[in-house]
C-alpha cells in the first residue's frame, strides 16, 4: 500500500491516469458479448476551443458513460469532430490572407489542399481539451465528418433524397451572408435592436390624380418595387386596386395590389412590396401571381448595387453598397418631393451569427430537403413515446417546430464542405450522382460541370449516429449500437442538429436514432447574464481545471445541472468542490493510517457494533439514491445524494465515530464502504476516485471495477441508535458555539422522560465524552433550573449550565443581536417589496439583496433559537 502525500493535488494526478487510461484501451474495454450501450457527442467545430458550455455537455455524457461501463456494458461513447464549413474557411482564409493570399486566386483545389494541411496541424485543439476535462470516450475509433467514408455516406444521403423527391433545386429567397457571400439558415441568424430611421415616401398615381404614401425601413430597396399592396377591404383604397403607381424615382409603373399581409391600423395601411429583398414581400408578390424568376433583384453577392434589367437602377447608383446606397437615394426623394417625413426607430436588424454581417434576403437558386415530409415521422416518434424528452417541457417546442417547418436550404456557396453530388451539362439539365462517373453515365457522350456548391454542415452531422458506426454497411457495430440509447445536446442545437438526426435516422434506418433526448440549459454567469466576450464575463474551464481541478469543475457543473433551468455558474461553488474532493483524500489518508486496506468482499461485511451495522445501511441508502437518480436523469440529485453521503455521514460522523476504535471488523466495514464511496463517485470525480483506488493495491482500474449492488438490508435499530447519538452530539455542538461555552466545561445531558434514550446514548459515553465533552446522560422528570434545553426527535435535553457561562449577560447579547438582524431583515424586506427597486435597480443589485435578506433571515432565526433554549 502506497502512502499517500497529505495534500491533494489534482495536477499530479489527472495527466498520468487519462494517459493510463487511453493507452490501455479502457475507456472501450473488449466486451463482445456486454450488452451495448450506446452514446454520441454532438461533433464539436474541429476550429474550436473549450468554452464552458463544452465543459457542461462532456462533463453529463461522461458520468453516464462511466457508470454504464461500470454496470458491465459494452459502453460505448463516439466520438469525432465536425468540419465546420463556415467557421473552418474563414480561420483559413483569415491564415493566408495574412500572407497576402486570396482563395479565389489559388483556385479550389490549391485552397482545399491548404484546408487540410491546417486541419491536420491544428485541428485537434478541442479534441486534446477534452482529454483534460476526463472525457472516456473511443479514441481508438475517432471519427470526422469529411472523412472519405463519412463523404461517401452523405454522398448516397443526397442521392437517394432526390430519387425519393425529397431533395430538389427552386429559386427562392434565402437569407444572403455578404461577407461570407453564402446563403445561410433562419437559425443562423442573429437579430438585434439597431437605432434607424422610418422613412415616409410618396408614390404619384400614373394617372396624376393623387398619391399613396408607404413607410419603409430600408428606402434603398424601392428601386425594386414590383407593387404597393393594401388591405382588400380598407375603403380608402378599394377604388384603387388595380390601378398603377409611378415609382418616384425612375418613373416605372407598379400595380396596386390587394392582399390582408397591409394592416389598416399601421401607418397609412399601404405597404411597399419588394419581393426580392424582403420574406413578407416574397409571400405577397406570390400570392398576387410574380413567379421568383421574375422577381427583381437590385444586390450582388456583396450586396452592392448592380443592374439585373435594363433602366432597372439609375447609372450613379451602381456598385454602391446599400448604405451607401442609402444615402444617395434619400437626395433623389427629396428632389422629387417624394419624402414626406423621417422618424427615428429601432429596428430589429439581422446578422449572420458568425459573420456579424447585416443578412440580406436575396434570390438565389439553391438547394432545398422538403423536410415537412420527414418531419411527421419525428413528431410521432415523441408522440407515441419512441423518444423521451427530458426535461418533457421541451416536447412542446419540438411539436411546434417541426409542425410548421420549411423548406430547408441544404446548400452554402462555400468550398470547404461535401460538395454537392450534381453535375450540370450545357443545355442546363442536372444529373445527380454519387460520382462523376455515374453522372456520366447518366448523361452521354456531353460536357459536365459539377454543382461549385457544398452541403449545409449540418446536413452531414444529421447523418452521424449512424454513419459513424458504419453505415450505409451492415457493420456489426451498427447492429450492436443503433439507434443508440441517449443523446445529451444543449437546447440551443434542438433544431440544427436533434430534430435533424430524428429525420434522417427514421427516413434511413427506420427506427429512431436514440431512445432518450436529455436536454441541458446555458452555464451564465453569478448573476444570471449570458456569458459573452464583450461583457467580460465569459469563463475559461481551463482556467478552472488549473486552479481546481478537472474533479472539482465536473462536480460543479453536474451539481448546478437542474432539469429546465440554466446555470449560474459561481466559481466559489468550485472552489467548495475542490473542498469537498480534499475532504475524501483526508478522510482516505485516516483510514490509511489506522490500516485500512482494499476491501476483499464485493457484499457488505458481517458487522456486529451498531456503528458499522449503520454506515452499510447509509450506503446502500445513498446507493438506492443515486441509482434513481441516474434512471431520471437528474444529475442534481446524483451530486447532492453523494456529496451529503461522503461529506456528512461518512467523513463527518463515521470517521470520527470510530477513531481509536479500529477492530478488525471496523477495518473491513470501513473499507468496504469506502470502496462503494469510490466507485459511486467515480463517474462524477474520476480521477481522485481512481488515485485513492489504486493506494489501496487491487488487481485492476477502477474505471473497469463494478457498480455496487444492494446485497443486504439496512438494519432500523442500529440507524436509530447511531442517528439519536449523531443528533445529540450535534445538538451538544451547537448549543455551546452559539452559548459561547467553553469547551473546557463538561455538561450533563438530563433526558426528560425518555429511559430508552438513556440507556441507548448510556452505551456511547465515551463517544459523547470524545466528541461532545459529555458526561453520562441521566434521565429526568424535568428539566433542572438554569439549563440550556436542545429536542432530539421528541425528547427535551436539557444541560445545567452552573456557572459555565453568565446565563443574563449571555440573554442580553443574543436578545441585541438577533435584534439588529431582524432589523436588517426588515429593511431589505421593506427594500424588495418595492417595485422603484426590483424594477428598475441592476439585476445583480436585486439578487445581492435577496441573498443578504435570507441571510439576515436567517441569522435572526438562530439567534431567536439560542435565546429560545435558555428558556
Amino acid at each position: 500500500m502506497s502512502e499517500l502525500p497529505k495534500t491533494f493535488d489534482p495536477k499530479a494526478i489527472e495527466e498520468r491516469w487519462y494517459a493510463h487510461w487511453e493507452s490501455g484501451g479502457l475507456f472501450r474495454p473488449e466486451r463482445g458479448d456486454a450488452k451495448p450501450w450506446t452514446i454520441v457527442m454532438p461533433p464539436p467545430n474541429v476550429t474550436g476551443s473549450l468554452h464552458i458550455g463544452h465543459a457542461l455537455d462532456i462533463t453529463l455524457q461522461d458520468v453516464l458513460t462511466r457508470r454504464e461501463r461500470m454496470l458491465g456494458k459494452d459502453a460505448l461513447w463516439v466520438v469525432g469532430t465536425d468540419h465546420a464549413g463556415i467557421a473552418t474557411q474563414m480561420v483559413v482564409e483569415r491564415t493566408i490572407a495574412g500572407q497576402g493570399l486570396k482563395r479565389q486566386e489559388l483556385g479550389r483545389e490549391k485552397f482545399l489542399d491548404i484546408v487540410w494541411d491546417w486541419k491536420n496541424q491544428s485541428g485537434g485543439t478541442i479534441t486534446r481539451q477534452l482529454r483534460r476535462l476526463g472525457a472516456s470516450c473511443d479514441w481508438a475509433h475517432e471519427r470526422f465528418t469529411m472523412d472519405e467514408r463519412y463523404q461517401r455516406a452523405v454522398a448516397y444521403v443526397f442521392v437517394e433524397m432526390h430519387k425519393r423527391g425529397l431533395i430538389y433545386r427552386d429559386k427562392r429567397l434565402v437569407n444572403w451572408d455578404p461577407r461570407f457571400q453564402t446563403a445561410i439558415s433562419d437559425l443562423e441568424v442573429e437579430t438585434r435592436d439597431v437605432q434607424g430611421k422610418f422613412w415616409t415616401l410618396s408614390y404619384p398615381l400614373a394617372d396624376n390624380s393623387g398619391a399613396i404614401q408607404v413607410a419603409t425601413t430600408r428606402p434603398e430597396t424601392m428601386l425594386a418595387d414590383m407593387a404597393v399592396a393594401v388591405h382588400p377591404e380598407d375603403e380608402r383604397y378599394r377604388a384603387l386596386i388595380g390601378k398603377q403607381l409611378k415609382h418616384p424615382i425612375t418613373g416605372r409603373l407598379i400595380p396596386i395590389i390587394a392582399d390582408e399581409h397591409a394592416d389598416p391600423e399601421l401607418g397609412s395601411g399601404a405597404v411597399k412590396i419588394t419581393p426580392g429583398h424582403d420574406f413578407n414581400d416574397y409571400e405577397v408578390g406570390k400570392r398576387a401571381g410574380f413567379k421568383p424568376a421574375d422577381m427583381l433583384n437590385m444586390f450582388d453577392a456583396e450586396a452592392n448595387v448592380v443592374q439585373t434589367q435594363d433602366g432597372l437602377i439609375p447609372q450613379d447608383l451602381l456598385g454602391l453598397s446599400r448604405d451607401d446606397a442609402r444615402k444617395a437615394i434619400i437626395p433623389m426623394l427629396e428632389s422629387e418631393g417624394a419624402l414626406v417625413r423621417v422618424e427615428d426607430r429601432v429596428i430589429p436588424t439581422p446578422f449572420g451569427d458568425r459573420s456579424g454581417a447585416v443578412i440580406e434576403p436575396w434570390l438565389t437558386d439553391q438547394w432545398y430537403a422538403d423536410v415537412a415530409k420527414l418531419a411527421l415521422p419525428a413528431i410521432q416518434a415523441v408522440t407515441k413515446g419512441d423518444i423521451r424528452i427530458v426535461p418533457e417541457s421541451w416536447a412542446k417546442t419540438w411539436f411546434n417546430w417541426l409542425e410548421n417547418i420549411q423548406p430547408w436550404c441544404v446548400s452554402r456557396q462555400l468550398w470547404w464542405g461535401h460538395r454537392i453530388p450534381a453535375w450540370y451539362a450545357e443545355d442546363g439539365r442536372v444529373f445527380v450522382a454519387e460520382s462523376e462517373e455515374e453522372a456520366r453515365k447518366q448523361a452521354g457522350d456531353q460536357p459536365l460541370r459539377q454543382d461549385e456548391d457544398v452541403l449545409d454542415t449540418w446536413f452531414s452531422s444529421a447523418l452521424w449516429p449512424f454513419v459513424t458506426l458504419g453505415w450505409p454497411e451492415e457493420t456489426e457495430e451498427l447492429k450492436r449500437h443503433y439507434p443508440n440509447d441517449v443523446l445529451i445536446s444543449g437546447f440551443d442545437i434542438l433544431f440544427f442538429w436533434d430534430a435533424r438526426m430524428a429525420m434522417q435516422g427514421i427516413e434511413f434506418m427506420g427506427e429512431v436514432p436514440w431512445k432518450t433526448l436529455y436536454l441541458h440549459g446555458l452555464v451564465r454567469d453569478a448573476q444570471g447574464q449570458k456569458m459573452s466576450k464583450s461583457k467580460g464575463n465569459t469563463v475559461d474551464p481551463l482556467g478552472l481545471i488549473d486552479k481546481y481541478g478537472a474533479d472539482a469543475m465536473r462536480f460543479t457543473l453536474a451539481a448546478m445541472e437542474s432539469q429546465g433551468r440554466d446555470i449560474k455558474l459561481d466559481e466559489k461553488r468550485v472552489e467548495g468542490y475542490r473542498n469537498f474532493a480534499t475532504k475524501l483524500w483526508n478522510a482516505a489518508r485516516v483510514l490509511q493510517m489506522n490500516g485500512v486496506g482494499a476491501s476483499d468482499s464485493i457484499a457488505a461485511p458481517a458487522a456486529e457494533l451498531p456503528v458499522n451495522r449503520w454506515i452499510i445501511g447509509e450506503v446502500l441508502e445513498t446507493l438506492a439514491k443515486l441509482d434513481r437518480a441516474f434512471d431520471e436523469l437528474r444529475y442534481d440529485e446524483m451530486a447532492d445524494s453523494i456529496y451529503h453521503f461522503v461529506w456528512g455521514t461518512f467523513c463527518d460522523w463515521y470517521v470520527e465515530l470510530i477513531k481509536g476504535a479500529f477492530d478488525e471488523e471496523t477495518k473491513a466495514v470501513a473499507a468496504w464502504a469506502f470502496d462503494q464511496i469510490l466507485v459511486m463517485l467515480h463517474p462524477l470525480m474520476p480521477f481522485i476516485t481512481e488515485e485513492l483506488w489504486s493506494a489501496f493495491p487491487r488487481p485492476y482500474e477502477l474505471i473497469v471495477a463494478n457498480w455496487p449492488e444492494p446485497r443486504a438490508q439496512v438494519d432500523r435499530r442500529a440507524k436509530a441508535e447511531i442517528e439519536s447519538l449523531v443528533c445529540v452530539i450535534a445538538e451538544a455542538r451547537t448549543m455551546r458555539a452559539e452559548l459561547n461555552i467553553p469547551w473546557s466545561a463538561t455538561l450533563t445531558p438530563h433526558i426528560i422522560g425518555n429511559a430508552s434514550l438513556v440507556d441507548r446514548l448510556g452505551s456511547d459515553a465515551a463517544t459523547l465524552a470524545r466528541m461532545a465533552k459529555l458526561a453520562a446522560p441521566m434521565l429526568a422528570e424535568t428539566a433542572p433550573p438554569n439549563s440550556a434545553q436542545v429536542v432530539v426527535n421528541g425528547t427535551t435535553i436539557a444541560f445545567p449550565l452552573g456557572d459555565a457561562i453568565d446565563l443574563d449577560a449571555e440573554k442580553s447579547r443574543l436578545d441585541k443581536a438577533a435584534a439588529a438582524a431582524e432589523k436588517e431583515r426588515d429593511g431589505l424586506a421593506q427594500r424588495l417589496a418595492n417595485p422603484n427597486f426590483t424594477e428598475r435597480a441592476k439585476p445583480e443589485a436585486v439578487e445581492k439583496a435577496r441573498s443578504d435578506h435570507e441571510a439576515k433571515s436567517a441569522e435572526a432565526e438562530r439567534l431567536r433559537a439560542a435565546l429560545e433554549r435558555l428558556g
